[in-house]
């Protein structure tokens, strides 16, 4: 039974950053522009978070300073996803190459920051964060040792976010603005939609969520940060597609990733998986195979909008 609890522990370390970022994605598409600079804002994120982290670990209460750096993280990828924005929007450049662009971008400024201030790319922090067991919450029988015991507030941050952004997408007023912007941008700007604004708006709470998705990766699984977030955004990509641009769909899919990526991660403790004479590399590979494998078959039935990637014209009809 431990091993149950240390399986689901760890595969809510994975899955909640490829969640958040992943809805991220959809907001962004769901508004017409592809987002691919989700590993960069990513990492932009984290980097800017944990450097705030680092700055301030001893000045005040741990989990203060995580909810802290979540903001951080936040405001930091939704500012970094704006230059996204400006070129795929106002310059109506491709926007594959602004999203690739700013992958390229993103590592290279956190090593040079990195270095140029600390001398080294690798940014240390204690982890303060790890909350041993919740009060109340911790003790109840089974769900206590599943969710609520060696866990982060990422992961409850994590839930909350997923709550909140299919709400909004699916129910509100501006989820289906966004929503039209993305299949019939023509037809929204007839009723007086301003489609610029609400593309935007789809991109910069897209960065928001991806910034956030980079702390909540780096935190529960290392101590400090290199510049990488071990091509995160990509799969999240691989979710995006694989759950159809649809939050529900989503989550499934983070969790089926995050499943993966736990198995790749710790087959080592395992006794089913660690005794069986399969090479090391293909553990390790395991959630890459699995993203072939779903774009193979998946890619082929999407449902993106149709007006993704295609750059707005107001003047055209």
């Amino acid at each position: 039974m431990s091993i149950l609890y240390f399986l689901v522990q760890q595969t809510m370390f994975f899955s909640i950053p490829l969640l958040i970022v992943a809805l991220g994605g959809m907001y962004s598409e769901r508004s017409g522009i592809v987002n691919i600079a989700l590993e960069g804002i990513m990492i932009m994120g984290a980097f800017v978070s944990v450097f705030f982290i680092s700055s301030y670990n001893d000045a005040m209460n741990p989990q203060l300073l995580l909810i802290l750096a979540v903001l951080v993280a936040g405001i930091s990828g939704g500012v970094f996803a704006l230059f996204h924005a400006f070129a795929s929007i106002n310059l109506k450049a491709d926007q594959v190459i602004s999203g690739t662009a700013l992958n390229m971008f993103a590592p290279a400024f956190a090593i040079f920051i990195a270095r140029t201030f600390g001398g080294t790319q690798y940014i240390q922090f204690v982890d303060k964060f790890h909350v041993a067991k919740v009060p109340v919450l911790g003790s109840i029988p089974v769900l206590g040792r599943l969710f609520f015991q060696n866990a982060y507030i990422t992961t409850y941050i994590g839930f909350l976010i997923f709550i909140v952004a299919a709400f909004v997408i699916k129910f509100t007023r501006f989820g289906l603005r966004l929503r039209s912007c993305g299949e019939h941008p023509q037809a929204a700007d007839s009723l007086g939609i301003n489609v610029y604004r609400i593309r935007y708006a789809g991109v910069f709470i897209s960065g928001v969520l991806a910034g956030i998705g980079g702390i909540a990766f780096v935190i529960p699984t290392s101590t400090n940060f290199d510049a990488s977030v071990a091509g995160y955004g990509f799969l999240a990509l691989a979710v995006l597609i694989f759950g159809q641009w649809r939050s529900n769909k989503i989550f499934v899919a983070a969790f089926f990733f995050g499943i993966m990526k736990t198995v790749s991660s710790t087959y080592s403790g395992i006794p089913i998986l660690k005794d069986l004479p399969i090479p090391n590399e293909i553990y390790k590979m395991t959630p890459y195979i699995a993203t072939l494998i779903v774009l193979v078959f998946f890619s082929k039935k999407s449902q993106a909008p149709r007006a993704e990637g295609i750059p707005y014209d107001k003047g055209s009809r």
